[in-house]
């Protein structure tokens, strides 16, 4: 018989999280603590960087946290504030850090009005190469630009995640074609995320990731609430009535996954 209980499932990795965001600014530290804990259903997370602030945070708590590791990158949407000079010269310096373990959050995003196309696919694609010059993976957005997106992917052939994946599952499988692994949030157990959920029957087990993207995209039923990555485990349990597959099978392979992806060799810290 299969578990319905969130609070059973063991061993999560979180392979994206925003624990730099204001949304955290009263616990941060604390809520850290308790889910990177040896009583933990946390295993492991990743900081999924934005700028080169959010890196300087990632690359503290990844000091901080033994079972904590952070990448390195410029999201999209900072070319609205001006992307700093010299960035990719910071960036592969901070990469040299031990628990640097990928290139992102990097990507495109062409949801708000006024989007920069030329810069944003310039901003990325110097991104891209530079993951390829450090052997990298890369930890990949897309909103709104999946066109653009796939023509970049088969240009570079990166290695990678393309997170919170909300697209179609035609699309889901020529990423899979070029190898790429396709991360999931609460965004799953939404009722409304039909494509999600077809996009996700998609994807096979060595190829799946579970994240939250917190403290946004909470599952059901917390949506509209902060996100936290012990969450995941009601992503599994999604997961586990669309593919009949255990919902703590899921989370043991998409441990290994990401450990695999991010070249992470390290025994199990929670659980």
């Amino acid at each position: 018989m299969l578990s319905d209980n969130p609070g059973e499932i063991k061993n999560i990795f979180d392979s994206h999280c925003h624990y730099d965001d204001e949304a955290f600014d009263d616990d941060r530290f604390s809520l850290l603590d308790s889910l990177l804990s040896k009583d933990s259903s946390v295993s492991f997370m990743m900081h999924a960087c934005t700028d080169l602030n959010s890196a300087a945070f990632g690359i503290s708590c990844a000091e901080r946290y033994e079972n904590y590791y952070t990448s390195v990158g410029i999201h999209p949407e900072c070319i609205t504030q001006g992307v700093p000079s010299g960035y990719l010269k910071e960036l592969e310096r901070l990469a040299q850090h031990k628990k640097v373990k990928a290139i992102g959050e990097i990507g495109l995003d062409y949801h708000y009005e006024g989007y920069d196309r030329e810069a944003q696919i310039s901003l990325f694609e110097s991104q891209l190469e530079l993951a390829k010059g450090l052997d990298l993976p890369v930890i990949m957005h897309c909103r709104d630009a999946t066109e653009d997106f796939v023509k970049l992917m088969q240009k570079h052939k990166p290695k990678g995640v393309v997170h919170c994946f909300s697209g179609s599952a035609e699309t889901a499988e020529q990423l899979l074609k070029l190898g790429l692994y396709i991360g999931f949030t609460g965004a799953l157990t939404f009722k409304n995320a039909k494509k999600a959920k077809r996009a996700f029957m998609a994807v096979p087990l060595d190829r799946l990731l579970f994240e939250t993207d917190c403290p946004y995209m909470a599952p059901v039923p917390f949506r509209g609430k902060r996100c936290t990555s012990d969450m995941i485990a009601y992503v599994a349990l999604e997961a586990c009535s669309l593919s009949g597959i255990p919902a703590q099978q899921l989370v043991d392979k998409t441990n290994e996954n990401a450990m695999r992806l991010f070249k992470i060799d390290q025994q199990i810290q929670g659980g």
